[in-house]
């Protein structure tokens, strides 16, 4: 019986030099027709404006991909930057990344650096990617058929079932098997999704609605790290395929204690 064959596939796009979209899966063989119409698609039918530059690979894997479970995912409810700020400090500081560490995190995200991957910092908040211009793009990453469809049905009792909120837990989930990864934030550069997140292995992936103002065309990812050689979470991140084969539990909006309370139960 043949084996089955996956590719990567990856769009990014941009107008007028200035980024638009982009978006990353992994896909048997069957699958690539629909997957780069749905791609295109995306690129041409934006909020940011339709791309006059659209870049589509199509790359067939030679290593079989990992198979991983995703984050456990819930939201906090914040009412406004100021709030999601200081819910993303006091998770983020008590898995050991430093406060200064963070606030250049959200002064970078915060001031427009345009960057097509993540900032790659340490706990004292010193970058460490090799172009600083550039960051890291993680790719390579995607969903087993059957784990999507639960994921669609977890993430549809909460009204969340969006291609926005499960690409963002993918990356997440694949970034965080990494143990050299202590925390991430990211912070959408849509000017209309006002929902940002940070992530760790210790509490999963938390959303952080209002995490900027309406209309702010900036945004980006910050990944905290710690010990192990940079080249090697490097090549991982870019490298390595990864799919998500199952799903952890998908929770409605919590409280901050409670997330701070699932660390120590562990």
């Amino acid at each position: 019986m043949p084996r089955n064959q996956y590719y990567s596939i990856r769009m990014r796009s941009a107008k007028s030099g200035v980024h638009i979209s982009g978006a990353e899966g992994i896909y048997e063989k069957n699958g690539i027709s629909n997957m780069v119409k749905k791609y295109t698609e995306r690129a041409l039918i934006h909020d940011k404006g339709r791309a006059d530059d659209i870049h589509l690979v199509i790359e067939e894997l030679k290593e079989k991909p990992k198979k991983i479970s995703s984050l456990p995912l819930c939201t906090l409810n914040t009412r406004n930057a100021e709030g999601a700020k200081k819910a993303s400090l006091k998770i983020l500081t008590s898995v050991g990344i430093k406060e200064r560490a963070i606030e250049e995190a959200f002064n970078a995200l915060e001031v427009g650096i345009s960057m097509r991957g993540a900032m790659l910092m340490d706990i004292e908040g010193v970058r460490l990617e090799p172009d600083l211009l550039r960051g890291v793009r993680v790719t390579r990453m995607g969903i087993t058929k059957q784990a999507s469809a639960d994921l669609s049905r977890k993430l549809g009792r909460l009204n969340l079932n969006n291609d926005t909120v499960k690409e963002a837990l993918i990356l997440a989930s694949k970034v965080h098997r990494y143990r050299m990864v202590l925390g991430e934030l990211c912070i959408s550069d849509d000017p209309y999704y006002t929902t940002g997140y940070i992530a760790t292995r210790a509490y999963g992936y938390i959303r952080l609605p209002r995490i900027k103002k309406r209309g702010i065309p900036f945004g980006g990812r910050a990944f905290f790290i710690t010990g192990g050689e940079v080249k090697d979470l490097i090549k991982y991140l870019q490298r390595t395929p990864v799919m998500i084969g199952s799903i952890k539990p998908c929770s409605d909006t919590v409280k901050i204690k409670d997330v701070l309370a699932r660390k120590s139960r562990r």
